[in-house]
C-alpha cells in the first residue's frame, strides 16, 4: 500500500493556521502576559535610554554644566538596573514556555498516535512521524517563545521610537522614515520566497527521516541483498537535494537582512544630513539631533529584528501545518458520544460499566474495502460460538486477516454490521474490546526491558507469579530461567537479543497475562523452528480452551484441533468444517494439506 507523503499545504502566510495553533499556546496565557508585559518594559526602556542622552547633552555637555549631574546618574544606573531584571524575566519566562509547549505538543501528539487507527499506519511512513514529533515540535515552540517575544519588542521600540521622534520633529522624522515603505514592498517578495523555499527543506527533511528509519530497521535486508551502495546513492540524491533547497532558503535570508541594513543606513545618512542643517541653523538641539541619529540607527535594528522574525515565522509555519494536520487527523475507527458517556473512551476508560464478554461474534452482511478502492469481503455472513476455535486458512490476499480485523475492529465494515454478545459492537467502547483481547502477530514486536517487563506489559498490574505461570503456560519458564538474570534478562531493542522462537513465545506469554476473552494467532507459528511450534501447539490445546479464538495459520498441522476450519477464497468461505470432515471432502483443504504434508516429509528426509 502506498504510504502518505507531504501533504500540499498554503503558499502564504496562513494567519487562520496560526490562529487555531493559538487554542494549544492559550494554557500558557499566564506566561504569556508576563512576558508580553515584560518586552514591553524592556522596548520602553530601549527607546528611554537615547532620551537620557539627549537630556544630557543639551544639559550638561553643550552648556558645560555639572548640577544635578548626581541626580541624573543615578536615574541613569536605576534604569540600567531596572532592564537587568527586566532581561532575566524575559529569559526566565521564554525559556518555560519554550520547554513546555514543546512538552505540551509532543504529548498531544503521542495521544492523537494512540488514538488514531491502523489505516493511518497504514498509509503513513514512520519516519515522516518522527519529523513532526521532534525537529518540527521544536521549530514551532522555540518561534513561539523566543520569535514572537522579539517580534513584540521589536514593535513597541519601532511604535516608541516614532512617536518620540514625531514630538520633536515631524518633519526630519519625516525624511529619515521614507525609507520604511520600500521594506514593506520588498518584504512582501521576500515573504513569498522564504516560505516556499523552507517549505521545501522541510519536506525533503521528512523523507530523509525516513530513509534513516527504513535503513536501520531493514539493515540486514540491505546487506543481504547488497544494496548498500544504492542506497548510498539514493541517500546522496536526497541530500544534495536538502543541501540545494537549504542553501535557496538561506540566500533568502542573507538577502532580506542586508536589504534591510542598507535602507536603515539610508535613513541614518538622511538623519544626519537634514538633521546637521538644522543644527547650524539653530533650529534643533545638538541633543535632539544626537538623539536622532541613535534613534534612526537603532530603528532599523527592530525593523530587521521584525524581518528576521518573519522569515522564522514562515519556516514555523511549515511545521505548524504538518504537526497540525497530524493533531487533528481524526481516527476512522472511534466511539460515538452516547458511548463514550456510558463507558469511557480508551484513555478515560469506565470499566465499572464495562459488561463481560461471553465471546459469541457474528458476522451480518459484512462488506470491506480499503481506502485505496479494494473490495475483500461482499455480503460476508458468518456465526461464531463462546468458547469456539475458528481457525482460517487460505491464499495470501484471500482476506483472512481482513477478517480477524474486522472482529477485533481495527477497522469496520463499510457496510453491514459485526456483534459480539448479539449486540452490535459499535455500541460498546473500542477500550471494552481491546482490553478483551489477546494477539500475537506472525513477527512479535518486543520492548527495550526485561522479559518480564514485556510479559507485564499485556497487563501492567500483574504480579510475578502470574507473570511466570504465563510463561509455564507456553513453556517459556525453562529458556527464560537458564538465561543470565533470569525474567530480569533485557531483551534489547525489539528483542534483538533473543532468537525468533524465544521472541515469539514471550509474545504468546504477554497475550495470556492479559487473560482476554477473544484470543487471535496471527501466522505465528510461520517463522519459528520446529521445537517451539510444539511448545505454542501445547499452549494452543491449553491456553485457548474457553475461549473465542481465531488462528490464521501457515502450517496447517497447528490447527488439526480447531473446532472449525474456514478455507477462505477471495474473501468467501469456500469450504468448512473440523479437520476430520474437510479431509473426507477431498477438496480445497485437502489438497492444501497434502501438499504441505508430503513436503515437510520430504524436507525431514533431505535433513537426515
Amino acid at each position: 500500500m502506498e504510504l502518505q507523503r507531504e501533504e500540499e499545504i498554503n503558499q502564504k502566510l496562513d494567519m487562520g493556521l496560526w490562529r487555531k495553533l493559538f487554542k494549544y499556546i492559550y494554557i500558557f496565557k499566564k506566561q504569556l502576559l508576563i512576558l508580553a508585559f515584560v518586552m514591553v518594559a524592556v522596548a520602553g526602556i530601549d527607546v528611554l535610554i537615547p532620551y537620557l542622552t539627549k537630556y544630557a547633552i543639551d544639559k550638561f555637555v553643550v552648556v558645560g554644566n555639572t548640577k544635578g549631574l548626581l541626580k541624573f546618574s543615578t536615574v541613569y544606573l536605576v534604569v540600567i538596573g531596572f532592564q537587568a531584571i527586566n532581561v532575566k524575566l524575559l529569559v526566565n519566562n521564554a525559556g518555560y514556555i519554550e520547554t513546555q509547549l514543546s512538552y505540551h505538543i509532543r504529548k498531544l501528539g503521542f495521544k492523537r498516535l494512540q488514538e488514531l487507527s491502523f489505516s493511518y499506519y497504514d498509509t503513513t511512513a514512520v519516519g515522516w512521524m518522527m519529523s513532526r514529533m521532534t525537529s518540527d515540535i521544536y521549530r514551532l515552540s522555540e518561534i513561539v517563545s523566543w520569535g514572537l517575544t522579539d517580534m513584540v519588542w521589536a514593535i513597541v521600540m519601532m511604535f516608541g521610537f516614532t512617536g518620540v521622534m514625531l514630538y520633536h520633529n515631524w518633519k526630519l522624522t519625516l525624511i529619515t522614515l521614507c525609507v520604511v515603505p520600500p521594506l514593506f514592498i520588498i518584504g512582501i517578495y521576500f515573504e513569498k520566497k522564504i516560505l516556499q523555499a523552507y517549505r521545501k527543506v522541510r519536506k525533503i527533511n521528512s523523507k530523509i527521516t525516513g530513509d534513516f528509519n527504513e535503513c536501520i530497521t531493514g539493515a540486514q535486508t540491505t546487506k543481504t541483498l547488497v544494496r548498500e551502495e544504492d542506497n548510498l546513492k539514493e541517500f546522496k540524491g536526497d541530500t544534495g537535494s536538502l543541501r540545494s533547497s537549504a542553501v535557496r532558503a538561506a540566500v533568502f535570508s542573507a538577502l532580506f537582512l542586508p536589504i534591510v541594513l542598507v535602507l536603515g543606513s539610508i535613513g541614518t545618512g538622511l538623519a544626519l544630513w537634514f538633521g546637521g542643517k538644522a543644527v547650524l541653523l539653530k533650529t534643533l538641539s545638538y541633543g535632539t539631533l544626537v538623539m536622532f541619529i541613535s534613534y534612526s540607527v537603532e530603528f532599523f535594528e527592530p525593523v530587521s529584528q521584525l524581518a528576521s522574525t518573519l522569515a522564522e515565522l514562515q519556516h514555523a509555519q511549515a511545521s505548524a501545518e504538518r504537526i497540525l494536520s497530524m493533531i487533528e487527523t481524526e481516527p476512522d475507527i472511534f466511539d460515538n458520544k452516547e458511548v463514550i458517556e456510558e463507558f469511557g473512551d480508551e484513555l478515560n476508560p469506565k470499566k465499572e460499566n464495562w459488561p463481560k464478554i461471553k465471546g459469541d461474534i457474528s458476522f451480518k452482511n459484512v462488506s470491506f474495502k480499503y481506502k485505496n478502492g479494494e473490495e475483500v469481503l461482499k455480503k460476508f455472513n458468518l456465526d461464531i460460538k463462546a468458547g469456539e476455535t475458528v481457525a482460517l486458512v487460505g491464499e495470501t490476499g484471500s482476506g483472512k486477516s481482513t477478517i480477524v480485523n474486522l472482529a477485533c475492529r481495527f477497522y469496520e465494515p463499510t457496510e453491514g454490521e459485526i456483534l459480539i454478545d448479539g449486540v452490535d459492537y459499535k455500541k460498546r467502547s473500542i477500550g471494552w474490546l481491546e482490553a478483551n483481547l489477546g494477539y500475537v502477530l506472525q513477527s512479535p514486536h518486543l520492548f527495550s526491558g526485561s522479559i518480564k517487563d514485556n510479559v507485564r506489559y499485556g497487563r501492567l498490574e500483574a504480579t510475578d507469579d502470574e507473570i511466570i505461570e504465563a510463561c509455564k503456560l507456553v513453556d517459556a519458564h525453562d529458556f527464560i530461567m537458564n538465561t543470565e538474570m533470569g525474567y530480569d534478562t533485557e531483551v534489547g531493542e525489539g528483542g534483538g537479543k533473543l532468537s525468533t522462537g524465544e521472541k515469539q513465545l514471550i509474545s504468546f506469554a504477554r497475550a495470556i497475562a492479559a487473560n482476554p476473552s477473544i484470543f487471535v494467532l496471527d501466522e505465528a507459528t510461520s517463522s519459528i523452528d520446529t521445537e517451539t511450534e510444539r511448545k505454542i501447539q501445547h499452549a494452543i490445546d491449553t491456553v485457548l480452551d474457553g475461549r473465542t479464538s481465531f488462528v490464521i495459520a501457515h502450517r496447517l498441522s497447528t490447527i488439526v484441533s480447531a473446532d472449525r476450519i474456514l478455507v477462505i477464497k477471495e474473501g468467501k468461505i469456500l469450504e468448512q468444517g473440523n479437520h476430520k470432515t474437510l479431509m473426507k471432502m477431498r477438496g480445497y483443504y485437502y489438497n492444501l494439506y497434502t501438499n504441505q504434508f508430503a513436503k515437510e516429509k520430504e524436507d525431514e528426509i533431505l535433513k537426515a
